[in-house]
C-alpha cells in the first residue's frame, strides 16, 4: 500500500522513549511510526527493549533500541554518543518515558505533604527525562529545519486531578508548558512541538481500580495504546506541519462529560 505524501515518513528517523512494554504506548507509537516508514530507535531501561526491536523487524520495520535511563545528563551524554555511532539522527521525538521503570520501587504518589524525595522523583521521571532528552535531539533537528516533538503527557494535570497524586499531575501539566515554550521558540526553524493527554488506557501497567473508571467514560471503556499512537503518528507527519502547540486529548471523552449516572 502507498502511504499518502502527507503521512509519509519514509525520510525521517523516529526515536521513542520508554518502549519497552509489549503493552504499551511507547511500542504502539513505534509501531505506528514504522508502518508509515520512518526508521525507528527506541529506549527502555531493562534488555526487553531488544524483544521489542525484533518484533518491530518482524513487521518489516527498520528498527534499533538502546537499553538506558534518561533523568540525568550523564545518561543522555552516553545515549547521544550511542545514537552517533549507530547514525540514528532523530528527526522525530516522542517523549514518552515517565511515571516509573522497571527495577524502581513502584509508582510515587503522595499529596501536598509528601517527602521532598517523592516530589523530586515524581517530577525528574516525568518531566526532566522529556527536557533532557528533547534537548540532547534539538540541534540536529534545527540544523535541518526540520523536526516533530511529541510528549505523552496525561488528562492528569493538564485537564483533569487524581486524588492524592500532586507530583505526577505537576509534572504532566509541566509537560505541556515546556512544548508551548518549545512551540513558539522554534516555529521558526521548521520544528513543531504538540502533545497528546491520554485518559484511561488498557495497557499493562493499567491498574484494575482504572480500569473500572475507564467503563464510566462516555465511551464506556479504556482506550487503547493503538488508539493513542495514532494521534501521535499524525503529529509526527508532514501533514501536520501548521499544528504546533497544541494537546490532543484521547480519553473517550471523560473530559468532557459532565455526568457519570445514565
Amino acid at each position: 500500500m502507498t502511504v499518502p505524501s502527507a503521512w509519509n515518513l519514509s525520510t525521517n528517523t523516529a526515536l521513542i522513549s520508554g518502549a519497552g512494554s509489549a503493552s504499551g504506548i511507547g511500542w504502539a507509537a513505534a509501531r505506528a511510526l514504522g508502518e508509515l516508514g520512518a526508521r525507528v530507535a527506541i529506549t527502555a531501561t531493562t534488555d526487553r527493549i531488544h524483544e521489542r526491536v525484533a518484533e518491530l523487524r518482524d513487521l518489516g520495520i527498520d528498527a534499533i533500541g538502546f537499553v538506558t535511563r534518561l533523568d540525568t545528563e550523564a545518561q543522555l551524554a552516553n545515549l547521544t554518543k550511542e545514537l552517533a555511532i549507530a547514525g540514528v539522527v532523530p528527526s522525530i521525538l516522542v517523549n514518552n518515558a515517565g511515571m516509573v521503570s522497571v527495577g524502581d520501587d513502584g509508582m510515587l504518589s503522595g499529596d501536598i505533604m509528601q517527602e521532598i524525595a517523592d516530589w523530586n522523583r515524581g517530577l525528574t521521571i516525568n518531566l526532566t527525562t522529556a527536557f533532557l532528552l528533547t534537548r540532547a535531539v534539538i540541534p540536529a533537528m534545527r540544523a535541518a529545519g526540520y523536526g516533530r516533538i511529541i510528549t505523552v503527557s496525561s488528562v492528569t494535570g493538564p485537564v483533569m486531578a487524581s486524588r492524592g497524586d500532586v507530583a505526577y499531575a505537576a509534572a504532566k501539566a509541566g509537560m505541556v508548558g515546556l512544548i508551548r515554550a518549545l512551540a513558539v521558540d522554534e516555529a521558526a526553524t521548521g520544528i513543531t512541538a504538540n502533545a497528546v493527554a491520554p485518559g484511561w488506557i488498557a495497557t499493562g501497567s493499567q491498574l484494575d481500580s482504572e480500569e473500572q473508571e475507564g467503563h464510566l467514560v462516555p465511551a464506556r471503556r479504556s482506550g487503547t495504546a493503538a488508539e493513542v499512537a495514532s494521534a501521535i503518528a499524525w503529529l509526527a507527519t508532514p501533514g501536520a506541519g501548521y499544528v504546533t502547540g497544541q494537546v490532543i486529548v484521547v480519553d473517550g471523552g471523560n473530559s468532557v462529560g459532565e455526568q457519570r449516572l445514565l
